[in-house]
């Protein structure tokens, strides 16, 4: 613990930080998908792919109502690009190209060295695959390589998909926000998930070896779970 000249507990010295530059819009490679700045271009690929849910499941938690037509998709994806306060990707996946998803870092507070990954949308194709785990693993290691010291997440507590999908990368749960806000008419509660720069060295290396081309076969089954990379790694 550090102790100030008057004998209180005060945090860790950061003698040499300083504010960090924005994230950039520009295109981030993986293994199994690619980010790319997020485009109008990209709206009737995503369309299609959000479609192939014939309802709207999948977008009860969200903030938007799932897009009926490509003239409501387009206007969901322009708000997205002309926000100042994201950086807004389409997930594509290598083996064709094909806009799957959409994800952003939001919150981005560079003074500081934070920022969320949000607006986490993703389509029917990149349910039971890789692609997923390839995109948040691509926006950690990002914001971590820009010298950012925490990037977190947020979500409905009652949405298990994604509180499910934080704490199995890593992400470490903070607490519950109650009555944090209104959505679509109805109450949400907020928990709160975050990965700060000390953990990410372990995180980075279990993933990474989770995500390894001679972890999958062919047909694109794992071999190994990606809890025993980090089980492997705390040896």
């Amino acid at each position: 613990m550090n102790i100030n000249k008057y004998g209180q507990p005060i945090g860790f010295p950061l003698p040499d930080w300083k504010p960090l530059p924005l994230p950039l819009r520009s295109q981030i490679s993986g293994q199994h998908c690619n980010l790319l700045p997020l485009e109008t271009s990209h709206c009737e690929a995503l369309y299609q792919a959000y479609s192939l849910t014939e309802d709207d499941r999948d977008w009860t938690w969200l903030g938007a109502e799932k897009p009926a037509d490509l003239q409501e998709m387009m206007l969901w994806i322009t708000r997205k690009i002309n926000d100042p306060s994201l950086v807004s990707w389409a997930v594509t996946d290598t083996k064709n190209n094909r806009p799957v998803g959409v994800v952003c870092y939001s919150n981005i507070d560079s003074v500081n060295g934070a920022l969320e990954i949000g607006h986490v949308t993703w389509s029917p194709l990149m349910q039971k695959t890789s692609m997923g785990t390839d995109a948040l693993f691509m926006l950690l290691k990002n914001a971590f390589n820009l010298g950012y010291r925490r990037v977190a997440w947020r979500c409905d507590s009652l949405n298990m998909a994604s509180r499910n999908a934080a704490e199995r990368i890593g992400f470490t749960f903070e607490g519950r926000f109650r009555q944090a806000m209104t959505r679509k008419q109805r109450n949400r509660d907020t928990d709160w998930f975050s990965v700060i720069d000390t953990q990410w060295p372990e995180i980075e290396k279990a993933l990474s070896g989770w995500l390894s081309p001679e972890n999958f076969e062919q047909n694109g089954t794992q071999k190994r779970r990606l809890e025993t990379f980090f089980f492997n790694s705390q040896q």
